[in-house]
């Protein structure tokens, strides 16, 4: 009897559970229903103004960076800065706009904050190299030691060319070959780099070596003569010849001028062909390398 009276109890027991279960989905249902159509024009509420939040955004950021653009120009920003500058206010202006529409479609700031902040430590982490060529990028574009258009040498690889691009990770050279190289900042800007065509004028310094036999005196007034000569040198700065070294087996005398530096490359090899006409001509000898041999006799 008890052992019936004990199995009669657990059932009733389960069967009260599952027709509490049972009145609980019912209710549960029946109020998700009765409560989405609301929810529905809530929702669509948001997706409308979210959407026309993002158009109204989209439209006011492309009318700061265009005005931001027109400002620079008539200011005579470089151009690698407006490029800078108007991508930096882009982007920010998006993040700012995903932000007021996240806010609008129920999104907790602090949640989003703490989702972006562990996004920038992933990318961080995971763009280290990247992020040390940016930073480069910037101080290049704050700093200015070379603008589009220089021809600059970086020490540390010997890569050499004309700056054709900034860009905010790398900056693209164009060599004498017209090869493209691209170099990057954080090379650029944590390293010693020459800038070739930083000044309008350039000196420029020429060494031959004459015979020992050769007369030295005319040897010099010929290399001022052609330096006066030659239209690209500046005649009005110093100008003159000398001798530089007693070698082995030469004398190594040396002009000195300044030119344009557009007009550096042409010069020095005007001069050196004139230099070797004028000394054939002269019966001045420019020696090369040479072994005597003297053969004693016992």
């Amino acid at each position: 009897m008890i052992v019936s009276r004990t199995a009669e109890t657990i059932a009733e027991d389960v069967a009260g559970a599952v027709e509490q279960v049972k009145d609980n989905y019912t209710s549960q249902l029946g109020e998700f229903f009765e409560a989405f159509p609301s929810k529905a024009v809530v929702f669509g509420i948001k997706v409308l103004v979210a959407l026309l939040l993002f158009l109204i955004g989209q439209r006011l950021i492309r009318l700061v960076v265009r005005l931001a653009e027109r400002s620079m120009e008539r200011a005579g920003t470089e151009i690698t800065v407006r490029r800078f500058v108007k991508y930096l206010l882009r982007a920010l202006g998006y993040i700012f706009l995903v932000i007021v529409i996240l806010s609008v479609a129920g999104v907790q700031p602090t949640a989003f904050a703490t989702v972006a902040s562990s996004v920038t430590v992933a990318l961080g982490l995971a763009l280290q190299g990247s992020l040390a060529n940016f930073a480069g990028g910037l101080l290049i574009l704050v700093l200015k030691p070379f603008k589009v258009g220089d021809y600059i040498i970086e020490d540390t690889n010997k890569n050499e060319g004309t700056v054709r691009n900034i860009g905010l990770v790398y900056t693209e050279l164009v060599t004498m070959d017209n090869r493209v190289i691209t170099v990057p900042n954080g090379n650029l800007a944590n390293s010693s780099m020459t800038n070739v065509t930083a000044q309008e004028r350039r000196r420029l310094d020429l060494k031959v070596g004459i015979s020992y036999k050769a007369d030295l005196k005319r040897a010099k007034e010929l290399l001022v003569e052609l330096m006066e000569a030659e239209p690209g040198t500046m005649k009005e700065e110093e100008h003159f010849a000398y001798v530089s070294e007693l070698a082995d087996s030469a004398v190594i005398v040396g002009c000195r001028c300044w030119v344009r530096t557009e007009d550096y490359w042409k010069c020095r090899w005007d001069l050196t062909e004139a230099i070797k006409e004028a000394y054939d001509r002269e019966g001045i000898e420019i020696p090369y390398g040479q072994l005597d041999v003297h053969i004693r006799e016992k």
